[in-house]
C-alpha cells in the first residue's frame, strides 16, 4: 500500500513539474512574441506587417526595387507621379537603406516603403489607399554634453580616439589653434580638456560631436584655452579667443600642412642630400605624403608659380609690403600667378620635385625681402576683442573656464 502511496505521489509530482514547465514554456513564448510586437520603425508596428529591409544596389532605381514586388509597370509609374512633387526618384543611390512593409499572408501586397537617404531623414511611400501619399521625416535629434580630459599619449587623433571621441574633433581643434599651436610639438604627458556636445538620433544613434564649447591644451608649459564667442551678432560670425578675450586668429598659421613632421630645420650650414655638400637651408621642411594638401599661412597674391630645377613646382604668395612665403616641390600647382588666395587655401600638393630625396614641402619665409626663420618669429596676431564684448565674453566663459581648471588641476 505504502509502495503504491508513494508511486501516486512521484506521479502527481512530475505531473505537476510537467505542468510548470508548460507554462514557462507558453510565457516564454508570450514574452517573444511580445518583444517582437513591440518592435516599430516611421511610426509602423513590424509585427503587422510582412517586413524587407535591404540596401539600394548600384543600377537600382525606385522603379526597378519596388517593381520586384509584382505590382506592374502601370502601377509603378502611377507612384513616380503621385509623388514628384514630394521625391525626386533619381535621388535614390547606392548603399542606403530601405525598408518595404508587406501585408501578410499569401499576397504580400506591398503597402508601405521607406527609403533613407542618410541616418537622420527618412521618406515614407503609403501606398495603402487609393490616393498614394509620400512624406519627408525627421528623426528627433538629443544634444548630450560632456568634458573630457587627461594627458596627451600619442597624437592629437589617437587622444581623442582613446577618449571616445570621432575623429572629426581633432580636425576641428587643429584648425582653432592653427594659429597659436603646433600639435607636431605636443609632448606625451601635456594636458587637455575638451567642453562639448554630441548629437545623438532617437536619443540611441551616435551621429557625431555638435558643438565645441571650450578647450585647452598645454603647448610648451602653458595652457592655451580656446572659447568661441560671437562679437558681432547680427553677422552671427564665431571666432575663438583665449581666456583674456585675446582671438587665437593670427595674421599667420603655423604650419602650411596639417599632421606632418619637420625633417630639416632653417640653418645657414646644412649638408645637401641631393648635391652632397654643405650649403645653408633658408626654409623649413615638413615631411608629409605625395598629394597631401599645401595651404598657403597667409591670405595675399599668388607672385609666381612656376617651376625651376632646384626648387621644382612652387608657389610664392605675397602677403603685403612686409612679408611673403614661398612652398617648394609640389607635386601638383592648384593656383596661378596674380591670383588672390585666402588664409588655408589650398595652393598645391605634396610632392618630391626638384632637389629633394622624398616627399615634403619646404616652406620659406621672407620679411622684408630678407629670408629670416619662421619658426622663430614673432608674428603679427588678429584684431582684438572691442566695445563691451569683452565683458560680455568674459560672463560667458567664466563657468566654462571654472569646469576646465577643475580637470587641469588634477
Amino acid at each position: 500500500m505504502k509502495q503504491v502511496l508513494m508511486v501516486i505521489v512521484l506521479l502527481t509530482t512530475i505531473l505537476s513539474c510537467n505542468k510548470s514547465a508548460d507554462k514557462l514554456d507558453k510565457k516564454a513564448q508570450i514574452k517573444k512574441v511580445a518583444v517582437k510586437a513591440e518592435h516599430s520603425d516611421f511610426g509602423f508596428n513590424f509585427a503587422d506587417f510582412n517586413v524587407v529591409q535591404d540596401t539600394v544596389r548600384k543600377g537600382d532605381t525606385f522603379g526597378t526595387i519596388i517593381n520586384k514586388q509584382n505590382i506592374g509597370d502601370r502601377k509603378v509609374f502611377e507612384i513616380v507621379e503621385s509623388v514628384k512633387d514630394t521625391f525626386d526618384v533619381r535621388i535614390i543611390k547606392p548603399n542606403r537603406s530601405y525598408t518595404m512593409l508587406r501585408s501578410k499572408g499569401k499576397t504580400n501586397k506591398l503597402e508601405v516603403f521607406v527609403y533613407q537617404p542618410d541616418a537622420l531623414s527618412y521618406y515614407i511611400f503609403d501606398l495603402r489607399d487609393s490616393v498614394i501619399v509620400a512624406h519627408k521625416k525627421t528623426r528627433p535629434i538629443t544634444i548630450r554634453r560632456r568634458t573630457i580630459g587627461g594627458v596627451v599619449k600619442g597624437s592629437l587623433s589617437e587622444t581623442l580616439g582613446d577618449a571616445g571621441v570621432e575623429a572629426a574633433l581633432a580636425s576641428r581643434i587643429t584648425k582653432i589653434y592653427s594659429w597659436s599651436i603646433d600639435f607636431f610639438k605636443l609632448k606625451k604627458g601635456d594636458r587637455y580638456g575638451i567642453t562639448f556636445t554630441e548629437r545623438f538620433i532617437n536619443d540611441s544613434i551616435y551621429d557625431g560631436v555638435d558643438e565645441l564649447e571650450a578647450s585647452f591644451f598645454e603647448y610648451k608649459g602653458k595652457l592655451v584655452y580656446a572659447f568661441p564667442f560671437v562679437q558681432n551678432e547680427a553677422s552671427g560670425k564665431v571666432e575663438y579667443y583665449d581666456e583674456e578675450g585675446k582671438t587665437l586668429k593670427n595674421f599667420f598659421l603655423k604650419t602650411p600642412i596639417k599632421f606632418s613632421r619637420i625633417t630639416s630645420r632653417f640653418t645657414m650650414n646644412r649638408f645637401h642630400p641631393v648635391q652632397h655638400r654643405w650649403k645653408a637651408h633658408k626654409g623649413t621642411d615638413y615631411a608629409a605624403p605625395t598629394g597631401t594638401p599645401i595651404t598657403t599661412t597667409a591670405s595675399g597674391v599668388v607672385e609666381q608659380a612656376g617651376y625651376t630645377a632646384g626648387n621644382g613646382n612652387f608657389v610664392k604668395v605675397k602677403h603685403n609690403g612686409t612679408y611673403s612665403t614661398q612652398y617648394l616641390h609640389m607635386s601638383k600647382i592648384l593656383v596661378r600667378r596674380g591670383q588672390h588666395v585666402n588664409q588655408g587655401d589650398v595652393i598645391g600638393r605634396v610632392g618630391s620635385t626638384g632637389l629633394a630625396t622624398g616627399p615634403h614641402v619646404c616652406y620659406r619665409f621672407w620679411k622684408n625681402g630678407v629670408q629670416v626663420d619662421a619658426l622663430r618669429l614673432n608674428l603679427p596676431t588678429g584684431e582684438p576683442m572691442t566695445g563691451n564684448n569683452k565683458q560680455r565674453f568674459l560672463d560667458k566663459i567664466t563657468p566654462l573656464k571654472r569646469e576646465l581648471d577643475s580637470i587641469a588641476n588634477l
